[in-house]
């Protein structure tokens, strides 16, 4: 511990009110679903990008130009924390035309927590009606919490 290998998880949560992500850059990111959370791995030395799943996270190919081109439209993502700090996404209403596309700084530890919900209330092919509610009031309770900033750094 004396020597910096563990790290206290970070408790800011962000809304980013202004962030920019196109539908073609979503989809150049290989994220199979429209959920997913990015974080900087110090022990892989990437970006890393996981989804959650009925049998929990799971890691997709992350092209670095596609993410390297969100970074360069959102400056705030060059201040993640590594390991502790995640670009937390959330565009299911987004893409069912219910609602705006959703994009947080969370700390880890809650992207874990949304992967977990999900492994422990999905039902079937579609999750069944009890997992959809309760992301729902994950994001809910996230959004609560979340300071809304605008996406530019040092925000």
């Amino acid at each position: 511990m004396a020597a910096g290998k563990y790290r206290r998880v970070s408790r800011r949560a962000q809304l980013l009110a202004n962030f920019q992500m196109t539908d073609a850059q979503w989809e150049n990111l290989l994220i199979p679903i429209n959920m997913a959370f990015f974080f900087q791995s110090s022990v892989e030395g990437k970006v890393v990008a996981l989804y959650p799943s009925p049998a929990g996270a799971v890691e997709s190919l992350l092209s670095l130009d596609a993410w390297n081109e969100i970074v360069q439209e959102n400056a705030i993502l060059s201040q993640l924390q590594p390991d502790i700090e995640a670009l937390l996404v959330n565009r299911v209403g987004h893409a069912h035309e219910l609602s705006r596309a959703e994009y947080y700084i969370a700390p880890i530890d809650e992207c874990y927590k949304l992967v977990g919900l999900i492994r422990a209330n999905w039902k079937g092919l579609s999750g069944g009606s009890e997992v959809w509610a309760e992301i729902g009031l994950f994001f809910s309770g996230l959004r609560s919490l979340a300071d809304v900033v605008n996406g530019e750094a040092n925000a």
